[in-house]
């Protein structure tokens, strides 16, 4: 399996930014993906998860600004990011899990991140 973040970009507080991760490699509708972000200095944080029945989950930082979709035809998933603000400064990327066990995804592949920068 093979992930590919990319669309990241520099833009100002309060614009919009949609990031995409194309898969390859696997069945992509039998992946669920997620993105997670680290911002300079910080640990790496869980942003956003799309599961196999388009099951739904974001970060509470999150919630309300960022949407996450999949389009099983084109194997990519995105990230419609809105209301960026600089706390959201970060490189971003996109893993994906083939199985979960007790409401932990296994997250077995990870891309290469893709820097989001928000400027006050």
């Amino acid at each position: 399996v093979q992930l590919q973040a990319y669309g990241g970009g520099v833009v100002q507080a309060g614009d919009s930014l949609r990031l995409s991760c194309a898969f390859s490699g696997r069945i992509f509708s039998s992946y669920a993906v997620g993105w997670f972000r680290q911002a300079p200095g910080k640990e790496r944080e869980f942003v956003a998860r799309i599961g196999w029945s388009d099951r739904k989950s974001y970060a509470d930082s999150v919630k309300g600004r960022f949407t996450i979709s999949r389009d099983n035809a084109k194997n990519t998933v995105y990230l419609q990011m809105n209301s960026l603000n600089p706390e959201d400064t970060a490189v971003y990327s996109c893993a994906a899990a083939a199985t979960r066990a007790g409401g932990v995804y296994n997250y077995n592949y990870w891309g290469q991140g893709t820097l989001v920068t928000v400027s006050s």
